[in-house]
């Protein structure tokens, strides 16, 4: 009897260190402030707001970084009631994530149109003056944020564009209310629920053993190249999918592929970035560019790569009017793609 109590207690102890554990306290204390509204408008008492204008967040320059300031609730509340908006505003922001104290992390966007209220949206310029800070377009601020930030504002924005242009019942017409938290949206008039949705995309570098196909829409950068990315049809698998996205853009037939990795992408709507290296069959590397999808496709060898990878901007013009070719930045999944093949076959790591 003894032994088994002691058994018992021990196996208790385990199950409550792994209840107890750093991610999945976390991880439990996010699912609770999702689904509890009384809980979640108790963590805004403690928490902090990112803002956001028009969903470009609110940022400040701090030794060339972008910081986004946080406000807390208190301070929150005095900024709207000094531009003369109800405080009820509040209930429009998302929950964005939690730290491991569970100091609960929130976005609110100044300049949409507030659905909890009638009140118009703030005047941009008079809150970046009293903020001592700058709403700026994400996209372009991106390279100069960390990564903790990157993850949270893109979040942030993905979430708030949803509640923006998700606001009425696609079966009833009337308009739909959100949760404290934002994870969800629903119907008074028929129950319905909406929750948040991201795109699937898969994004494939191909390559023959040798070289990689790399590939320009017309909306790149001058110079910049990329993987093949295309979404995901209905009723697809990845791997359909792959083949598919290849065969329609660059004509090729995939005969191997590997997944990589994923990356949640916001703009311009949000997206899971699906990440696979694809080899093409032996022999079939003609390129026939499908011209509706790409502006151009070319073969690279891994010396032209790895320098690409190597190169840093701002990028200057060549003698003849070009720009050096080179591939996106380190935020995106395809210079993660992109770097993993150079690394594998050359045995040597690049920088980080």
């Amino acid at each position: 009897m003894f032994l088994h109590c002691g058994i018992a207690c021990r196996r208790k102890s385990f199950w409550c260190y792994r209840l107890l554990s750093t991610y999945v306290s976390k991880t439990r204390y996010l699912f609770e402030l999702k689904e509890d509204d009384d809980v979640c408008r108790k963590a805004q008492q403690t928490g902090a707001f990112y803002l956001f204008h028009n969903l470009a967040p609110l940022l400040q320059t701090s030794e060339r970084q972008y910081l986004p300031p946080r406000l807390s609730l208190s301070q929150l509340e005095r900024l709207l009631g000094k531009f003369g908006q109800d405080t009820q505003r509040i209930e429009d922001s998302v929950l964005i994530g939690c730290s491991e104290q569970h100091e609960a992390w929130f976005a609110l966007d100044l300049g949409l149109n507030s659905s909890s209220s009638i009140s118009a949206s703030l005047q941009k310029t008079e809150m970046e003056t009293e903020l001592k800070g700058s709403f700026i377009e994400l996209r372009k601020a991106v390279f100069q944020l960390n990564e903790k930030d990157t993850s949270l504002l893109f979040t942030a924005r993905a979430l708030l564009r949803w509640h923006d242009t998700h606001q009425f019942c696609s079966r009833s017409g009337q308009p739909t209310k959100k949760n404290m938290a934002g994870s969800k949206r629903v119907c008074p008039f028929n129950k319905i629920i909406y929750y948040p949705q991201v795109a699937p995309v898969v994004i494939t570098l191909v390559s023959d053993g040798t070289r990689c196909l790399l590939v320009r829409q017309s909306s790149f950068p001058k110079g910049m190249y990329s993987a093949l990315a295309g979404f995901c049809d209905i009723g697809e698998s990845l791997e359909e999918a792959v083949r598919r996205e290849v065969a329609e853009e660059v004509g090729l037939e995939v005969d191997k592929l590997q997944y990589s990795a994923s990356q949640h992408w916001p703009f311009p709507n949000s997206s899971l970035m699906i990440a696979c290296h694809a080899t093409v069959k032996p022999g079939q590397t003609e390129v026939q560019v499908n011209l509706r999808e790409l502006e151009a496709a070319a073969w690279f060898s891994h010396d032209e790569v790895a320098t690409a990878l190597r190169r840093r901007g701002p990028y200057i013009q060549q003698q003849n009017g070009t720009l050096p070719f080179y591939v996106p930045p380190k935020i995106a999944i395809a210079h993660h793609l992109i770097k993993e093949w150079v690394e594998k076959h050359t045995c040597s790591s690049l920088p980080a």
